[in-house]
């Protein structure tokens, strides 16, 4: 992804530019003059490095002066093309308030800010969409998508250790008195005052998802904590690289978007456990079921269960939620690259994801008993958009095609009906499980008991 491939650039800020060029496409940790600018930045003032950014240029003038062995008019000549090419510079980003190709000072900002990658780096919108033009077609052809991750509750949990309870005290145990099911998986972070679990199976899911595509990581924690994570997650950079972003990377309130990806919407996959994170991107977002391990989790989100930390176990590694994510992401991946006609770079993987939702519950007709309140429009409800979206068909008939009837009472008239009619009568969760296993589960898993509802709905 250079970021000065026009003839036009042809001075020697070219170098920093193809420099921070091979710093975005391999994400290495390897020192580089970009990386001594950087870790310099971190002990210093935007000032200094400007100064630095400046001398380099000048010292490259006075290289060229030398080379060709020029008097005072020669070197005015080259100025002057210095000048001119600063004249034609689109300004395609900047270090602070300095244009990174020609030096100039830029009096106005504009574009998104990129601090992940490099500290200061800002890139205009024209520069975006032309490294993620060139950098999807080099994706593809390595037959790689996009794949960014959230932390909390999709690849870990974490809690603070003051918020730990009597029945979780073991897990602050030497690691060889504890349980094998937490071995390698759990982490006490004294500098952080935290404990962290990582998600079963993460391992295997990063290292056969990291085949497929190339990953970042985007939390709403902040950007120590996301760092400290991704250690974790990846202690020799493998899988992410520098891509890590948090909260102080995000140009929108209390929102994750795209706009600070490199990579083409079309191309993009998420796996979060918040939906409404993702206001502007539902269609590429594959919701993820909460891992809750510790007991401040479960409180967190209302539930008064014992935490699996308390139960002394944890989610099932062949059978987890990520195990499971892994199998939908093969799939979708290999209907992307081997099953769509046309162009590969015309393909959109949005449309994959929503035909494969669509086949989870494709055949069934859906009836819910006093499930959405009367004075609700049942197709406003979020159970019934779900089981649509699944590929259900939802209706507020009875009649001999329905299939299965959604109730939380089965002493409604519609529930009796179900079980008079051998029709399927199932919890509300079987719908909310089949939407996060992306597979329709076993009716008999779900089942609903006769209470009392002194709510008057449908």
């Amino acid at each position: 992804m250079s970021l000065a491939e026009s003839p036009v650039y042809s001075s020697s800020s070219d170098d920093f530019a193809g420099l921070l060029e091979r710093e975005l496409e391999s994400g290495s940790s390897e020192s580089s003059p970009v990386e001594e600018d950087k870790e310099a930045d971190d002990n210093g003032s935007d000032v200094e490095s400007e100064s630095r950014i400046k001398r380099r240029k000048v010292e490259n003038a006075e290289n060229l002066e030398e080379t060709s062995g020029s008097t005072s008019q020669g070197f005015s000549e080259q100025k002057s093309e210095v000048s001119a090419v600063e004249d034609m510079c689109a300004h395609p980003g900047s270090f602070g308030d300095m244009c990174f190709l020609c030096g100039q000072r830029l009096n106005e900002q504009s574009g998104v800010t990129f601090g992940y990658i490099h500290k200061g780096l800002r890139l205009n919108n024209d520069e975006i969409d032309r490294l993620r033009n060139t950098d999807i077609k080099k994706s593809l052809h390595r037959k790689k998508l996009y794949l960014v991750l959230d932390l909390d509750h999709t690849l870990l949990n974490s809690t603070q250790l003051n918020h730990m309870t009597a029945e979780e005290e073991y897990l602050m145990s030497p690691t060889d008195s504890l349980p094998d099911v937490l071995k390698g998986s759990l982490f006490r972070l004294d500098l952080m005052r935290m404990m962290t679990k990582l998600r079963p199976f993460i391992r295997t899911f990063l290292k056969e998802a990291s085949e497929m595509f190339e990953m970042y990581v985007y939390t709403m924690g902040d950007r120590a904590y996301a760092l400290e994570m991704a250690k974790l997650l990846d202690p020799n950079k493998e899988y992410f690289g520098d891509r890590v972003i948090s909260r102080d990377d995000g140009t929108l309130k209390n929102q994750k978007g795209l706009d600070i990806v490199l990579g083409q919407e079309s191309a993009v996959l998420i796996l979060d456990d918040t939906e409404n994170a993702w206001a502007k991107h539902k269609d590429n977002l594959i919701l993820m079921e909460r891992y809750h391990f510790f007991r401040s989790s479960c409180h967190q989100f209302g539930f008064t269960c014992e935490s699996l930390s308390e139960m002394k176990t944890d989610e099932s590694e062949p059978e987890g939620a990520l195990a499971n994510v892994l199998d939908l992401l093969k799939r979708i991946h290999k209907i992307f690259f081997n099953e769509l006609g046309g162009n590969l770079i015309d393909r959109d993987v949005r449309q994959v994801l929503k035909t494969v939702r669509k086949e989870v519950l494709k055949g069934c007709k859906v009836m819910f008993s006093r499930i959405i309140p009367s004075k609700v429009p049942a197709d406003n409800h979020h159970l019934w958009k779900m089981a649509e979206q699944l590929g259900a068909i939802c209706s507020t008939e009875v009649d001999s095609s329905v299939t299965h009837v959604v109730a939380l009472d089965a002493g409604t008239e519609k529930s009796r009906w179900a079980v008079k009619q051998k029709k399927f009568l199932v919890h509300p969760g079987w719908v909310e499980a089949a939407n996060y296993m992306w597979r329709k589960q076993p009716e008999e898993k779900f089942p609903v008991t006769e209470t009392k509802s002194k709510t008057q709905t449908q």
